[in-house]
C-alpha cells in the first residue's frame, strides 16, 4: 500500500509518500516561520493562502521523488483537523480533489493522532502506550490503548506548554518563534539564579497549568536584576519538571507498559533528559520522533492514513453531484475518533 500524506492544520505546509513496505519514500515541508514572523505570530488568512500556493508543486515534488503516479496510490491522507479552519480546508480540498481525479480514497486524518505516532517512524512499536503530547496548541496526556482508542487522562487548563514557551520568549525580547531561541539561550543560564513555580503539583490529579509560570516570568522581568538567561533557564526548569512528575502519576495511573513523547517541544533536550531519567526508573522504554518529526509535518499523517486505510478506514464521499466532499473541523476532541 502506498499513501500520500498533506498536512496543512496551521503554517507548516507537509506532503509525505509512505509504503507499507518500504517506510517513508519521500517528504517535504515548506514553513511560513518568515511569512509571520514580521506580525509576531500566524495570520491564518496569510497561512491559507501560502499552502494554496506552495501544496500541488510539493506534491508533484514528492510524487516524483518516490516514483510513483497519482493513480498508483492506494490513498491520499489529509489532515481533517483541528486546526485552522481556513488552512484545513485548503488541504482538504486538494486532497480530497486529488483523491477524486484519481479514483482512490481519501481519509481525514485527526492532527493529534498524526502526532502521538509519528514516533513509529522511527521503528515500529505496540499499543497500549502512554502519550505525553506537547505542542504549541495541546498539552495532554493521552492513555492509547489501541488506534483510535485514546483517553484522556490530564491536559492544560490554559496555556498549552508551547505557547508559554512562545509568549515567555517574546517577553525576553526573543522574536517568533520563541520557543527554540529560549531553549537556546537557557543553556547560558545558571541553575538556581531564579526560582520560579512548579504549577499544580501540589494537586492531585493530572491537569496542568501554564499561565500563572508565565505570569511568574513576567513579574520577575518587571522586577530586574535578573539575566535573561537565568529567567531562560528557570522557566525551561520549571515547564519540564512539571511535565515530567506529571508523566510519572500518568505512568503510575494507567499501568502503560511504555511511553511516547510528541509533539513541537518533543524536541526541547532538556524535558527529553527529565524523561528519559524518569522512564529508565520506572522500566518503561521512551519513544520520540526525529526532530524534523516532532513538529507538523506530512510524514505523521501520512503513516496515520496508512493505519488506518489498513484498519479498513476509507471513503470517496461525494455530493449529490458526484463531486468530492470538502471538510475539516477546527474543532475535534481526539476521542470522538473510532477504531
Amino acid at each position: 500500500m502506498k499513501v500520500l500524506g498533506i498536512e496543512t492544520s496551521c503554517d507548516e505546509t507537509g506532503v509525505a509518500l509512505i509504503s507499507d513496505r518500504d517506510g517513508l519514500l519521500a517528504h517535504r515541508l515548506y514553513s511560513q516561520t518568515d511569512l509571520h514572523a514580521v506580525y509576531g505570530g500566524v495570520v491564518p488568512e496569510l497561512a491559507s493562502r501560502d499552502h494554496v500556493r506552495r501544496l500541488l508543486p510539493l506534491v508533484r515534488a514528492v510524487l516524483d521523488e518516490g516514483g510513483v503516479h497519482g493513480r498508483e496510490l492506494d490513498a491520499i491522507a489529509y489532515t481533517g483537523g483541528p486546526g485552522l479552519l481556513g488552512a484545513l480546508l485548503t488541504g482538504a480540498a486538494v486532497a480530497r480533489s486529488l483523491a477524486w481525479g484519481w479514483e482512490i480514497p481519501a481519509l481525514p486524518v485527526h492532527h493529534l493522532e498524526g502526532h502521538l505516532l509519528a514516533p513509529m517512524l522511527e521503528g515500529e512499536f505496540e499499543f497500549p502506550f502512554l502519550v505525553l503530547l506537547v505542542s504549541g496548541g495541546h498539552t495532554q496526556l493521552i492513555h492509547a490503548r489501541a488506534l483510535g482508542d485514546y483517553e484522556l487522562l490530564g491536559e492544560s487548563i490554559d496555556d498549552a506548554a508551547g505557547e508559554a514557551f512562545d509568549k515567555t520568549a517574546k517577553l525576553l525580547g526573543l522574536g517568533y518563534p520563541g520557543g527554540p531561541a529560549l531553549a537556546r539561550l537557557a543553556t547560558d543560564g545558571r541553575a538556581g539564579a531564579l526560582e520560579l513555580p512548579r504549577p499544580m503539583l501540589d494537586r492531585p490529579g493530572l491537569d496542568m497549568s501554564f499561565s500563572g509560570l508565565k505570569t511568574a516570568v513576567l513579574t520577575a522581568v518587571r522586577k530586574g536584576g535578573h539575566a535573561p538567561a537565568d529567567v531562560a533557564r528557570a522557566f525551561e526548569a520549571a515547564v519540564s519538571e512539571t511535565l515530567v512528575e506529571k508523566t510519572r502519576r500518568a505512568l503510575k495511573q494507567s499501568h502503560a507498559p511504555a511511553l511516547v513523547v510528541a509533539g513541537g517541544v518533543a524536541a526541547n533536550a532538556t524535558l527529553r533528559a527529565g524523561l528519559e531519567r524518569m522512564a529508565r526508573e520506572r522500566g518503561v522504554p521512551v519513544h520520540f520522533p526525529r526532530a524534523e518529526f516532532c513538529t507538523d509535518n506530512g510524514a505523521m499523517i501520512a503513516l496515520a492514513g496508512l493505519r488506518r486505510l489498513q484498519a479498513g478506514c476509507a471513503s470517496r464521499a461525494v455530493d449529490a453531484d458526484g463531486g468530492p466532499v470538502i471538510q475539516a473541523r477546527a474543532r475535534w476532541p481526539l476521542a470522538e475518533l473510532a477504531g
